[in-house]
């Protein structure tokens, strides 16, 4: 039997690593870069490509597939929710699809979960619906992207609540307190709930971080964040991100929301002077694509998570 008629099933191999080294991990951060750019959008998250970075993380797993020693796809095994199923992402580079290569390494990340699995299929993309399929998964959660331009219908004037004031984020000295807000408003939020850190510090690391687009709502009376908005800008694609706006529980229900909403979308549009702003938000919060929709976004695409029967 010649090589060429070897099935690639007999020279694939998928390796489980808790850590990186920096040349594999600049080889998966390409692929997933190569893969991103066939399909519109990256297969593997912000926080999953900043895993492969910086050496091991508690509860991540990376599963690497190589065919006849070529990498050829990459998996993320992430295991810090104390109550959820674990959860993966992975992704199989363009010029090596149809060969088996995404069930065999779905199948891995079953395995290595002990057959209790969530995965995101970002886009939707019907070869990941099929192959949710294939692997036993059902559908349980939909997130999605919405956008509006910039400039577009007119954004509200912001109206804060009395006694609050804005001002912008600052590095090292409010780390603690804004974390401390950010996992109460978001204590019903798996991903955005649990940040460290270390989470922040890699944000704060990255080229797009910039303070000034940074918003904290604060007391007048003794400083505290009451909520925020931390905006993003994705420069090579001209788009501003509502990147996250949380509020704390108690300041609900008093329009700081809102508020800050509209500060951060001015910003983009006034300050960084762009074209198209962007969010990502749950489907079923309803109240929250409600809002959105109100300030003129409509939803751009769908990222869908899969989950074992539970």
């Amino acid at each position: 039997m010649t090589a060429a008629s070897t099935p690639p099933s007999a020279r694939r191999r998928i390796e489980t690593l808790d850590e990186l080294p920096p040349p594999v991990a600049r080889d998966v951060l390409e692929l997933i870069e190569r893969a991103a750019v066939s399909d519109g959008q990256p297969a593997v998250s912000e926080q999953g490509r900043l895993n492969l970075r910086g050496g091991p993380r508690p509860g991540i797993r990376h599963l690497l597939v190589t065919d006849d020693g070529e990498l050829v796809g990459y998996g993320q095994l992430e295991e810090t929710d104390p109550v959820e199923a674990p959860a993966a992402e992975f992704v199989v580079a363009p010029g090596h699809r149809g060969r088996g290569h995404g069930r065999a390494l779905g199948q891995a990340l079953l395995e290595a979960s002990g057959k209790r699995l969530r995965v995101w299929a970002h886009g939707g993309h019907p070869g990941a619906r099929h192959l949710a399929v294939q692997l036993g998964l059902s559908l349980f959660r939909e997130l999605r992207q919405m956008r509006r331009p910039l400039p577009g219908e007119p954004l509200p004037e912001p109206r804060l609540p009395r006694g609050i004031t804005v001002r912008a984020f600052r590095p090292g000295e409010d780390d603690a307190a804004w974390l401390a807000v950010n996992a109460v408003a978001f204590s019903h939020h798996p991903e955005q709930g649990s940040l460290t850190q270390r989470d922040l510090d890699d944000r704060k690391a990255e080229p797009w971080f910039d303070p000034a687009g940074f918003f904290l709502a604060v007391r007048e009376d003794d400083g505290a964040i009451a909520g925020f908005h931390w905006t993003k800008v994705h420069a090579a694609e001209r788009l501003g991100e509502v990147y996250v706006v949380g509020v704390h529980p108690d300041a609900q229900g008093t329009g700081l929301g809102k508020a800050l909403t509209a500060i951060g979308l001015r910003h983009l549009a006034d300050d960084r002077g762009l074209p198209t702003a962007m969010l990502y938000v749950d489907a079923d919060n309803a109240p929250a694509v409600s809002v959105y929709e109100r300030l003129g976004f409509t939803t751009y695409e769908t990222d869908l998570m899969y989950r074992t029967e539970v």
